[in-house]
């Protein structure tokens, strides 16, 4: 099934991985897309992928997460996307961009203050975030939704909103860091209002013929966080909310695991999509450490996915897929390690680690 076409709303795709968004950094301090971005897109389409979602791009010069992020947040940056998707589409493939705000979780490098639905204290790396008013709620709302019409002006295939990993719409859903007494906050309902008006505002901005999917995280993994039950509440309303398709993901930061050398230790998000299948009738692209076809192959056959969703190894071995189809190899060569995201400026995400052989030596 890995290699058989699929859709996903009206997007048709030869295969049925998709690459799942990372942080590339591989933009100019305004978040222009460097020429590396687009060469490695192209890699990624020549190397078998049947889908691309980039690394997020914030749509606000507050919600800007770390240096060299691509930015969306302007009119002026439409030409920049349009040279990535026009990369993209002379190699054949497709693109999605996913949207974002940093929220609290900005980096100190980048913006002056944290912005977050209630007051955080500092805490590790992250400064102090003040609550943000209504006037700024519906400043960021208007601008997911401007974001969204500059990625389609730009003639990128679709748009993802980014709802996970502890970055802003997730700080909205989840009871640790929204304590808002007002309609934004309280019960499940109310931290699901800015998900829900981002998504209203988003899909007139784009029109009912352009698909707007989402990463969602369906828990925090964290003492009184968001649960994975009320994540499941959260999976039924999406088709409502008129979203085309949903990426399941877990966890502050992605929860992402180290060391990944067994078949049972991948695919460790999908008891979430298990939970997510009976709620929704929305493609499911599940994330979360798969690295061999046999765990690929049996997650969709079982129906718990539709469509997998790799980073890390597209990051080791851009070429991948066509190595998995073609028979060269059945598991990727990453090890886990973690060792992906850049030292210092203009270089990008590149694997670092040892080479692992068939026999298990590095």
């Amino acid at each position: 099934m890995l290699f058989s076409p699929n859709k996903m709303g009206n997007l048709s795709l030869p295969n049925r991985l998709v690459r799942s968004a990372t942080a590339e950094r591989m933009a100019d301090p305004d978040g222009r897309p460097r020429e590396q971005l687009k060469e490695l897109y192209r890699e990624l389409v020549r190397g078998g992928v049947g889908l691309i979602i980039t690394g997020h791009m914030y749509v606000h010069p507050s919600g800007k997460a770390h240096p060299e992020m691509t930015g969306v947040y302007s009119d002026d940056l439409i030409p920049g996307l349009a040279k990535l998707a026009e990369a993209v589409h002379q190699e054949g493939g497709r693109v999605v961009a996913q949207i974002n705000h940093g929220g609290r979780q900005c980096s100190r490098e980048t913006v002056l203050e944290m912005i977050a639905p209630s007051v955080v204290e500092a805490s590790g790396k992250l400064l102090p975030a003040r609550e943000m008013t209504t006037d700024e709620i519906g400043l960021m709302i208007d601008a997911f939704a401007q974001a969204a019409r500059r990625v389609k002006e730009a003639g990128i295939d679709r748009v993802q909103i980014h709802a996970a990993h502890g970055y802003l719409i997730g700080q909205f859903l989840t009871p640790l860091v929204n304590r808002r007494t007002d309609e934004w906050g309280g019960d499940l309902k109310g931290r699901m209002q800015f998900l829900r008006t981002v998504c209203q505002a988003v899909c007139q901005q784009v029109g009912p013929d352009y698909p707007v999917m989402i990463k969602l995280g369906m828990m925090d993994s964290l003492e009184g966080g968001l649960t994975s039950e009320e994540g499941v509440h959260v999976v039924a309303a999406l088709e409502e909310m008129g979203l085309d398709a949903v990426e399941i993901s877990g966890g502050i930061g992605g929860s992402i695991r180290k060391g990944i050398r067994s078949s049972a230790e991948e695919a460790y998000f999908r008891p979430m999509a298990c939970k997510a299948r009976p709620v929704t009738g929305l493609p499911i692209m599940l994330v979360g450490g798969m690295r061999s076809r046999a765990v690929m192959e049996d997650v969709l056959a079982s129906g718990d996915a539709d469509f997998i969703s790799i980073c890390r190894p597209l990051i080791c071995e851009p070429d991948f897929p066509n190595r998995l189809r073609f028979g060269l190899q059945e598991r990727s060569a990453c090890i886990s390690a973690n060792r992906c995201w850049a030292e210092e400026s203009g270089v990008g995400i590149a694997c670092k680690c040892p080479v692992e052989t068939e026999s298990g030596e590095l």
